[in-house]
C-alpha cells in the first residue's frame, strides 16, 4: 500500500458547491473574483444563533434552558460586532436592531420545541472535517454538531435558521448533509446512521435522512462532476449566469449580464488560487473553508 498522499488539485465545501449548482457566475464572483458582499441581516443572525447553540452545550445539562440560551444572545452579538463593526450598519435604528434580535429569540425558542438539550451530550460541535478523494479533490467544511450513541452510531446535525423546504426542494437541502456524510465516511470508514436538519424558522421542523453507501457514492460522483465543470469554466473563462428566483437576494446583480451588468475581467489564475493547504483554517472564519 502506498503511503504517498494524492496531490491536492483543489478544495470544495458544500457552500461553494451549492453556489456553483445555483449559478456558476455567482461561484465565480465569490471564489475567483473574491468580490466583497455587504453583510446580510439574515446570515449574521444565523451565525449568531449557531454560536448560541454551540455554547449552550458548555453549560451543565440542567442549565440548558430557553432563558439561558437567550441570555447568550447579546454577548454573541457583541462578539460578532467586535469582529466586524460593519454589522452595525445593517440596521436603520435601535428599533430595527431590536426586532432583529427578537426574531433570533423566537428561533431559539423554536429549537427547544424540537429537542431537549438537557438529554444530549454532543460528541463534537463546530467540527472541522476534511478528506481528500482519490482524484486529489479535497472536501471540507464545518459540521454544526455530531452525536455519537453508546453503540457508536453517528448522527450529523445541522441547524438552519430558515423555514423547512417543500418536498420538491428536500433533495437540494440534503446535499450538504450527504456531502458531510461522505467526508466522514472517507475519514472514518463508516457511514453515519442519521442526517438531521433542524429548521428553526417557520415554527420549527426536523428533516431526517438515513444514508447508505450507495447514496454517498452517488454524492461522490456528483461532487467530482461539479469539480470537472468548475475546471472547464476555469479553462474556458465561461461562467454562465443561471437566473432563478434567488436572483432577488444576490449581491452582484449590478455585475450580472442577466440584469444589464458587465462582469469584471476574469482574474488570472495564479499558482495556489485553487489549491489550499490542508491545514485546518482558523476557527474564527468558517468562510475560510469555502474556497476553490
Amino acid at each position: 500500500m502506498s503511503l504517498t498522499e494524492p496531490t491536492i488539485i483543489g478544495a470544495l465545501s458544500p457552500s461553494r458547491a451549492g453556489d456553483f449548482m445555483t449559478c456558476p457566475l455567482l461561484y465565480r464572483f465569490r471564489v475567483i473574483d473574491r468580490l466583497p458582499e455587504p453583510p446580510s441581516p439574515a446570515a449574521v443572525r444565523g451565525t449568531m444563533v449557531h454560536s448560541v447553540l454551540e455554547r449552550l452545550y458548555d453549560l451543565p445539562a440542567p442549565g440548558r434552558t430557553v432563558a439561558a440560551a437567550q441570555d447568550l444572545l447579546e454577548p454573541q452579538w457583541h462578539r460578532l460586532l467586535r469582529e466586524d463593526p460593519s454589522y452595525a450598519d445593517m440596521f436603520t435604528g435601535d428599533d430595527d436592531r431590536a426586532e432583529w434580535l427578537a426574531q433570533a429569540r423566537v428561533m431559539l425558542e423554536s429549537y427547544f420545541t424540537l429537542e431537549d438539550p438537557t438529554c444530549l451530550e454532543p460528541a463534537e460541535r463546530e467540527l472541522y472535517v476534511e478528506a481528500v478523494l482519490g482524484s486529489g479533490l479535497m472536501l471540507r467544511g464545518y459540521i454544526d454538531r455530531l452525536d455519537v450513541a453508546p453503540g457508536g452510531e453517528v448522527r450529523v446535525v445541522d441547524y438552519k435558521t430558515g423555514s423547512a423546504p417543500g418536498p420538491a426542494f428536500e433533495a437540494k437541502a440534503l446535499f450538504q448533509m450527504k456531502f458531510y456524510a461522505l467526508v466522514l465516511w472517507r475519514l472514518r470508514g463508516s457511514v453515519p446512521r442519521l442526517l438531521q436538519l433542524m429548521y428553526l424558522g417557520g415554527g420549527g421542523e426536523v428533516l431526517r435522512y438515513a444514508p447508505d453507501e450507495a447514496d454517498l457514492l452517488a454524492t461522490e460522483r456528483k461532487v467530482q462532476a461539479l469539480w470537472q465543470a468548475i475546471e472547464r469554466a476555469l479553462e474556458t473563462g465561461e461562467w454562465r449566469a443561471r437566473p432563478s428566483r434567488l436572483c432577488g437576494w444576490c449581491s452582484y446583480k449590478d455585475l450580472c449580464p442577466e440584469f444589464g451588468g458587465t462582469p469584471p475581467p476574469v482574474p488570472e489564475r495564479q499558482p495556489g488560487d485553487t489549491v489550499r493547504s490542508n491545514r485546518r483554517p482558523a476557527k474564527t472564519s468558517r468562510a475560510a473553508t469555502d474556497e476553490l
